[in-house]
């Protein structure tokens, strides 16, 4: 592994661990035994190695929703399977959930970055619920404004359960991706047509 690389892969595992605020360049360099200079020949500034991190992190998101949108006929488990791989990518990012106002008063280009990704999403999340109309998995009578709203409740959980569960639930990684998935998908449940619904009791709530 190359030394930037090493330097992002350290990085990572300390903010994780001791969040963004508190975790500095000289703290990285330390816990990879090697000097400050070497770490700033590679990133000048903290800024330069989460702006990185954030890209990584959009970019395994980018493919994972792409996989989504790929699958023909899409089910229920496809859409658990989405949530699942998602929440997983998450927790190994999740000091950018914990620390995300900070980060974005403090890096404004990843501000309009998640804007920018909040409206594609967006778009992306409406044509998959599309979909599952289409394909009889969701009723059609739902109003507009419910499936307008549907979107806007899959982003508060997606970007704020890593909190929640730091402050609320303490459960443990693989504990807490299933429990929130599970939660996630409880938001469909009323909006599926009757089948799909004992279908969903049969394979998700125990």
């Amino acid at each position: 592994m190359k030394t930037k690389e090493k330097i992002l892969s350290k990085a990572l595992e300390l903010f994780n661990e001791r969040g963004y605020n508190t975790t500095t360049t000289r703290h990285i360099a330390a816990e990879l035994n090697i000097s400050a200079g070497n770490l700033h020949y590679h990133f000048k500034h903290s800024e330069d190695i989460i702006k990185i991190l954030f890209s990584a992190l959009t970019f395994k998101m980018n493919d994972q929703m792409k996989k989504m949108k790929e699958t023909g006929h899409k089910t229920l488990d496809n859409l658990y399977q989405f949530t699942f791989s998602t929440f997983e990518i998450f927790y190994a990012y999740r000091f950018i959930f914990m620390n995300f106002v900070d980060i974005l008063k403090k890096i404004p280009e990843i501000e309009s970055h998640y804007e920018a990704i909040n409206a594609s999403r967006k778009e992306e999340f409406q044509e998959i619920f599309s979909s599952f109309q289409k394909n009889n998995i969701m009723r059609d009578d739902i109003p507009d404004f419910i499936m307008d709203s549907l979107t806007a409740q899959v982003f508060l959980i997606a970007d704020n359960w890593i909190t929640h569960n730091r402050l609320i639930s303490k459960l443990t990684e693989k504990e807490a991706i299933q429990h929130y998935t599970l939660l996630q998908m409880n938001l469909f449940y009323p909006l599926l047509t009757t089948e799909q619904q004992d279908i969903y009791r049969q394979k998700y709530i125990q």
